[in-house]
């Protein structure tokens, strides 16, 4: 298989696309890929013979050496010329100069072969146009097998022998690239299809990954979405979170060495939440939805595994939390009121996009009684006055999930995001000789000097509103936030590519 670090050979191991082959040393001429079991192979035989009268010709079968039966045909059974040629397929037709393919045609067209080998009156007694059928080298019974066999040595990834009698789950705990639950062991065929995911070449440099600032690629993060539990079409959003994760501006190896509860969240905006399933509702911080589960946890395994955050080591949280082994979700776009998270990031409307929170786990924010937005404003704000501690101030950001009930409050009043964070931010002020060290009896607080009257809680971009939640349940939540810019974290959104 192909280590996490590195990846998992005989059973396991890890990489992709087959888009670059640079094809070699083929013979020139004309050459035509066919399969006995192909409706349109059997109507054609009569034309391919005609074609190996006229011109220098070469027939590969996919299922039957023996076919087309008056033709020397070339065994393709393994399969090996057309995973190499991508053959998608059968009947296709090549034409090849000096060994380099020039033109192709797919099915049976009387026009186009007849342009592509020169030949004229092909198939008179034929019907013009016969569709192909699929080759059996982009078979799924087969497509992974081959990518192993013919394209696995395209991974870079070391790979590692697994004794006959050891057991292959409690080797990666052994290799300590465990979060401390199970992991998917990461073969060959598994990271092939994970690769499959992304139209990135598996050596593309994704990122330098802290503490250790190691080189990760698309295959290492591939490896790790694999131990995960991830699908291949999650792969994408993991990328963009792992680019999120090693930027200056979000500073994983300073949210790794805090001693803070807090973690990566990844909170994900625009048609991706829809297209791979992604929970923004019920439960939406919770278990139970796979994608908000894997993606989350494939970003802290890259984190750990690649870049060598550890716990106990660089790792440094007093307290840690579950948060800490996976939090992502997605934002209920569709039902909210406002524009989405992205879009106060820059991002255009359709644009998928991941924004990283340096966050702890969530808090509940309960109003079951408020019907106007002036009341419900005031308990959001007493409760965020006490994030981390009362008078702990402009060190901290955070997000405020608004769950669709209350959502519904500030939309029947027209209430706009702004006209929410700008009212929390005035009832966020407070007396600056509330605020001082030994006010109130409590020694925690800012330094005498500080030259401010009143002092925000928040940075004046410090809230960030996200809607998410179940439909029923006068309630919110505060995601709190570790120290924001400077040595600290700085929420950063990327956009997502394919």
């Amino acid at each position: 298989m192909l280590g996490a670090e590195a990846a998992f050979s005989g059973r396991f191991f890890g990489q992709g696309p087959m888009s670059e082959l640079i094809q070699k040393g083929l013979p020139s001429g004309v050459i035509a890929v066919v399969k006995r079991g192909c409706p349109t192979c059997a109507l054609v035989e009569p034309v391919l013979e005609s074609l190996d009268r006229s011109l220098s010709l070469t027939v590969y079968c996919q299922d039957d050496p023996a076919f087309p039966q008056s033709l020397s045909t070339l065994d393709d059974t393994h399969l090996e010329f057309s995973w190499n040629n991508e053959i998608e397929t059968v009947p296709t037709l090549l034409h090849v100069v000096d060994g380099r393919e020039v033109a192709r045609t797919v099915g049976w067209h009387r026009g186009e072969w007849e342009s592509l080998t020169g030949v004229s009156n092909l198939g008179l007694d034929l019907p013009e146009m016969r569709p192909g059928c699929g080759s059996l080298s982009v078979d799924p019974e087969y497509e992974l097998d081959l990518a192993v066999r013919f394209g696995g040595d395209r991974l870079k990834s070391r790979r590692i022998e697994l004794a006959r009698l050891e057991d292959e789950m409690e080797s990666l705990y052994d290799r300590g690239w465990s979060d401390g639950l199970p992991l998917v062991p990461p073969t060959e065929r598994r990271v092939m299809a994970m690769l499959k995911g992304t139209s990135r070449s598996p050596d593309e440099l994704v990122a330098i990954v802290p503490p250790d600032l190691v080189e990760c690629t698309v295959e290492k993060v591939a490896i790790n979405a694999v131990m995960a539990g991830c699908k291949p079409e999650y792969l994408p959003v993991v990328l963009a979170a792992v680019e999120a994760a090693c930027t200056d501006r979000f500073n994983m190896h300073g949210l790794l060495a805090t001693t803070m509860t807090a973690g990566p969240v990844i909170i994900v905006n625009g048609p991706i939440r829809k297209a791979i399933g992604m929970n923004s509702g019920r439960n939406v911080f919770g278990q139970g939805n796979r994608a908000n589960a894997t993606i989350g946890r494939a970003l802290q395994l890259v984190i750990r595994n690649v870049g060598g955050g550890r716990p106990g080591e660089i790792d440094r949280a007093t307290f840690g939390g579950p948060g800490k082994i996976t939090f992502c979700f997605a934002e209920d776009e569709e039902g909210s009121p406002w524009t989405p998270l992205s879009a106060d990031f820059g991002v255009e409307p359709g644009v998928s996009s991941v924004t990283l929170f340096p966050g702890e786990g969530p808090r509940t924010l309960v109003d079951q009684l408020s019907r106007e937005p002036e009341s419900l404003v005031l308990g959001y704000a007493a409760h965020l006055q006490n994030m981390h501690h009362p008078k702990l101030v402009m060190a901290f950001d955070c997000v405020l999930a608004v769950g669709p009930e209350h959502a519904r409050v500030f939309r029947e009043a027209g209430w706009s995001k702004e006209d929410l964070k700008v009212r929390l931010h005035e009832l966020l002020l407070s007396p600056k000789e509330q605020m001082v060290r030994g006010a109130g009896g409590m020694a925690e607080g800012l330094p005498e000097g500080v030259p401010l009257v009143s002092v925000p809680k928040f940075r004046p971009d410090g809230i960030l509103v996200v809607h998410c939640g179940g439909d029923a349940g006068l309630f919110s939540a505060i995601i709190a936030g570790w120290v924001n810019g400077g040595a600290g974290s700085a929420p950063t959104t990327v956009e997502i590519r394919s």
